[in-house]
């Protein structure tokens, strides 16, 4: 299976989760994985995963939900977009799909999603896989400061791809472009990233986490980083591997906030086989 036979289309569905109807991507059978997408401007669960998913789906059944406020789940009116109401959504997802226990992959938000969820329910969770997440020691960036100033135009969309994501610039093609700024501008996408991240009403900028929190949480870990990533700087994931009793760290080198675009290869294979591994006897 590869990337280029597994579309969009092909693989999205749409469930009540939680009272919301949430669109995700469903691939693949055996343990249940679930990977959660980052915050960026246009963001949605196959614009961060779409190499990824076709890999990952020939060992596991692989879900990916566009988290509330993103992609096509549906932005309902009354919401208050905050870590909590994402954690819940999620929550409401996967018990929407009947799936008691899964294995969670988490790109920058939804790595601090993942965190949480491991804090709330870490019966529920059998591995944790965090990518470019914010954490301990996380300070703003410019990087982060050019994806929430992010006005939406192609150019714009170009500039923030090439400055922000990636170190090699030949990922960042003309189609990926257009993508992510037309799922900018789909309606009330831009309203909502602007709302959950800068309105009083909402909370989204409130994701720190205390070193107390994260001592506490035994879910076996992978951090995988971009050295060059310019959103999370490196030092934040050297900081949660001191502090998480069971996680291990990948940094790789000429690599930005995007290790799962633009290392592809080598993040799939990475995380295929943390996920693969046999958990430890625990006494």
């Amino acid at each position: 299976m590869s990337a280029t036979t597994v579309t969009d289309e092909a693989t999205g569905r749409t469930v009540d989760a939680g009272g919301i109807p949430t669109h995700y991507h469903d691939l693949g059978s055996g343990d249940p994985v679930l990977l959660l997408h980052g915050s960026g401007p246009g963001v949605s669960a196959w614009a961060n995963w779409r190499l990824t998913i076709p890999v990952l789906a020939q060992q596991f059944r692989v879900i990916a939900p566009d988290i509330v406020g993103f992609g096509h789940t549906e932005r309902p009116a009354d919401i208050h977009y905050s870590l909590a109401t994402w954690i819940d959504h999620t929550w409401a997802l996967l018990d929407a799909l009947e799936l008691e226990r899964v294995s969670v992959v988490g790109n920058s938000l939804g790595g601090r999603i993942a965190l949480g969820m491991a804090s709330q329910h870490p019966e529920r969770l059998g591995r944790m896989v965090l990518m470019g997440v914010p954490g301990v020691g996380m300070t703003p960036t410019e990087g982060l400061r050019a994806l929430r100033e992010y006005e939406p135009s192609l150019e714009n969309m170009r500039r923030l791809l090439l400055d922000c994501f990636a170190v090699d610039p030949t990922i960042i093609t003309d189609d990926l472009v257009r993508i992510r700024h037309e799922a900018s501008v789909a309606p009330g996408a831009f309203e909502a990233y602007r709302d959950m991240f800068f309105s009083p009403r909402h909370a989204g900028s409130q994701l720190a986490i205390e070193a107390d929190e994260v001592v506490t949480i035994t879910t076996p870990t992978l951090l995988v980083h971009g050295r060059e990533d310019k959103v999370v700087p490196v030092e934040v994931a050297w900081n949660m591997v001191r502090l998480l009793p069971d996680a291990d760290l990948a940094v790789f080198a000429r690599c930005g906030h995007w290790t799962q675009i633009e290392r592809a290869d080598d993040f799939s294979e990475i995380v295929r086989r943390f996920l693969a591994r046999p958990s430890a006897v625990r006494s």
